[in-house]
This record gives C-alpha cells, structure tokens and sequence, in this order.
C-alpha cells in the first residue's frame, strides 16, 4: 500500500491471529490508533484494535466466538481464549449534528478514507507485520516533534466531535506534547461546542488530564476558553489574586502548582482541585491591602459537592473529597490530643491524605514560614503515628464500651446514650489510658449524676 514504511512494532499473539485470520480470507486487516502510537512510543497498549476491510457480517463468519459491541458503527468484538478485541470496518462518516456522533455511517474498502475520519496524527495510523506501517498523515513525524495536530482541518475535527478538544489537551498532558498552532485555534473557535457533550464523558477526560504527569495543562484548557463552558469555577480562581505573604500566585495558580506537588490519585489530585475554589466568594482587602479569605474551606467543600454532582462522580469519591477539601486548612497545635481529635473529625482512612494533601498546598505557597509549616506538620504526621502503633481509641468502635454495657449498667437508650458515649470518647482522646471498661462505666456515671 502507498504510504507504508517499514517499522517493526510488536504485537500479542492473539492480535496476529485476528489480522493473519483476516488477511487470509483476502480482506486487508490492521492494528490502528493508540495501539500503534503507544508502541511506538515504548509504552504498553492498554487494548488493541483492528481495522479490516471486511464488512462486519464477513468479521463474524471467520471468528467462532464474536459479539455486536457497536454493528452499526461497523464493530465486532472478537473473542480469543476469553479475551475480547474490537475489530473494526473501514468507514466514512456522515454529517455530525450533535458534535458528538454521525447522523449514518458508510462503509468503505478504503483505508485512508477510514484513517481520514479520526481525530489527530498520532492516531490515524495502521501497522501490520507483513506490510509495515502506514502513516499518511504525518503521525510519525508528530510524535518525534512532540506535537498533538489534527487529521486535516482542526475546525472540522471538533464539529465532528466537541469532545475531541477536551481528549487533545489529555493527549497533551499524558504525553508531553505541546499543541499545534491550528489545533489551538480550532479548540478556541469550537469550545462553546463542549456544551453538547454528556456530563460523564466530560468527567472522564477531566479525570485523565488530573491523574496525568502534566495536570497543569489545564491551564492551557483555560487560556483557550475550553475550561468556562464545563468547569466555569476554574476560571473565576485563575483570575482571583491573593494579596498576602503566604502566597505568591493567583487562587488559580496556586491550584496547578499543588496539582503537581501531590501524587497521581484521583481523590488527592480532585482535592487540590477544588480546595480553594471557594475563595472568589469570600475575598475581602483590610486597610492594608491585605487579602482574606475567611471559612473558605467551608464555600470550597459547598462548590465541590455542586461540581461533583453536575460531573456525575460517584458518591464515595465524592464524599472523601469533599472531606478533605471541609479540612484542607484544618491546623491544630502539635500535641497528641489535638492530633487523636483530628484523627477522629477527619477519619483514619482519610487522615493520611489530609497529611499529603495539607503538605501540597504548604509547597504551592510563598516561601513565608514555609520550614515552620513543613515541620508543623512532620510533626503532626509523627504523633498520628504513634497513636496508631499504639492503638490509641479515636473512634466510638475501638471504645472500651458500648450502648449494650451502659444498658446493662442501668442507663437508658436514647439520645443521652449516644451523648454519654461521645462524651466517654472524648476523654479517651485526650487522656487515652482512660480507656478501660470499669473506668469507662465509672465516668459514665459520673457524667450521670
């Protein structure tokens, strides 16, 4: 075929089965898109999949095990020893009314016209063992220049699918590359676009760009006006400045550069997100010019919960977030009590993230008492530990009583139950040898009388 080079990439055992099965019934067949662009990169393909002139009907007779994934699309799934692979017609699509999908699909026996359709270089090409690797748009050349471009004209790519604009800055971000001047112009142009796509497809590409090595290209996401049409709450802290000497960025910028101070997790790299964006509502300038931004973990906590839900995260992801986003700012004298306490208000599964997450934001600020506050909390993080190497009680659970004994002893159930247990429970915070059965049944009735 025209176009080919001859490149070696190597392919599962199963995958060479599918296009040799496929060849050899005199149709044309090939491994296609991040597939080829992941091998090549040295990375590993998280699936593969193919693309063959066989209608999907003439797919189906060849493989005894298959299953319709998209058959209107032109998209079998064909499985080998249990493992599934989408093999995929040849196709020209038809007019995108949505900016999300075609209005019909054509199905074609030719590969550029297929290879035309997808959205950037560095996925439009195809590799097969016995004729190399085809490359008619310049892919190869992009990825050595680390450079996302568009298949053909970058408008008409984002028309086709709004949703590509937003899966361009991902690209960017997990790979390094920076973006085409055209591309750009064309995800400037086409943004409003973004409004048309399903808030959960929206969430994933979001989602892909934070747990990336480059979460911070979201500030491109921002300077070409892709951010205000799906996370309008971005924009409002990338231009609110912070006049005080704890910080030397805006609202915004302080947020990108914590995104890179704390570790690849989706709950971690969520709560630097949106941990100040409540700052914009309650920014207030004393007679000094200073800045203010009082309780803003609270209006911070109240913004993620309203993001989350219109993104459509799940309800455990957002609760742990919205947690550590309530304590993100949540400082405490560096003794045992005040640490057990937290311990406790926070929660012992979340606490070790509220350490990371509160250390983040620490290097993300000026340099102003920045050793003070790093060691302020090393030394929070070291009395957490001892009271877990000691088992020290900061939950009602691992207290040496419970409603059954205080019961027995003669108290009632109800509300004063639940109040005498928590009162209980904070005296073992504060003086943990406290917690002892008899003991605990004695100040109960104390507490009583």
């Amino acid at each position: 075929m025209n176009g080919a080079r001859k490149i070696y990439i190597s392919m599962p055992d199963k995958v060479k089965e599918i296009i040799r099965t496929l060849r050899g019934a005199g149709f044309e067949a090939w491994a296609v898109g991040g597939c080829v662009r992941d091998s090549i990169l040295g990375r590993e393909p998280g699936d593969w999949d193919i693309t063959t002139s066989a209608l999907p009907e003439q797919t189906k007779e060849l493989f005894s095990r298959t299953f319709d994934t998209g058959i209107q699309h032109g998209t079998v799934t064909v499985l080998l020893e249990g493992e599934g692979f989408e093999v995929t017609t040849y196709r020209i699509d038809g007019a995108y009314e949505d900016s999300r999908h075609p209005t019909e699909v054509t199905f074609t026996r030719n590969l550029r016209e297929d290879l035309l359709r997808r959205d950037f270089t560095i996925n439009a090409m195809a590799y097969s063992d016995e004729e190399g690797l085809v490359d008619i748009f310049g892919g190869l050349e992009d990825l050595e220049r680390g450079v996302i471009r568009c298949v053909g004209n970058a408008r008409e790519r984002f028309r086709e699918d709004a949703l590509r604009i937003l899966r361009g800055v991902r690209f960017a971000a997990q790979l390094g590359f920076e973006l085409e001047e055209e591309t750009r112009e064309g995800m400037r142009a086409l943004a409003p676009t973004l409004q048309k796509i399903s808030a959960e497809r929206i969430q994933t590409e979001l989602l892909k760009i934070l747990l990336s090595g480059r979460p911070d290209m979201l500030r491109t996401a921002w300077e070409l006006g892709i951010t205000a049409w799906f996370l309008p709450e971005f924009d409002r802290i990338m231009a609110t400045t912070q006049e005080t000497p704890h910080h030397m960025y805006t609202v915004g910028e302080h947020t990108l550069h914590a995104l890179l101070n704390v570790r690849p997790d989706k709950v971690l790299r969520l709560t630097m997100l949106f941990h100040d964006m409540g700052k914009p509502d309650l920014k207030t300038v004393d007679e000094e010019g200073t800045a203010h931004f009082k309780k803003h973990a609270l209006r911070s906590e109240e913004i993620t919960r309203e993001v989350m839900r219109r993104l459509k995260f799940d309800n455990e992801t957002l609760k742990n977030v919205a947690t550590l986003v309530k304590y993100h700012d949540y400082r405490m004298p560096v003794q045992g009590k005040y640490v057990r306490r937290a311990m406790n208000r926070i929660g012992l599964d979340l606490f070790p993230l509220y350490l990371e997450v509160r250390r983040a934001d620490v290097l993300a600020q000026s340099p102003y008492r920045r050793e003070e506050k790093l060691a302020d909390i090393e030394g929070v993080e070291r009395l957490y530990r001892e009271a877990l190497e000691r088992r020290d009680c900061v939950t009602l659970k691992d207290l040496a009583v419970n409603g059954r004994d205080l019961i027995e002893a003669g108290f009632r159930p109800g509300k004063e139950l639940g109040e005498i247990l928590q009162g209980l429970l904070e005296e073992v915070i504060r003086e943990p040898e406290l917690n002892g059965k008899e003991r605990l049944l004695a100040l109960a009735k104390e507490k009583k009388k």
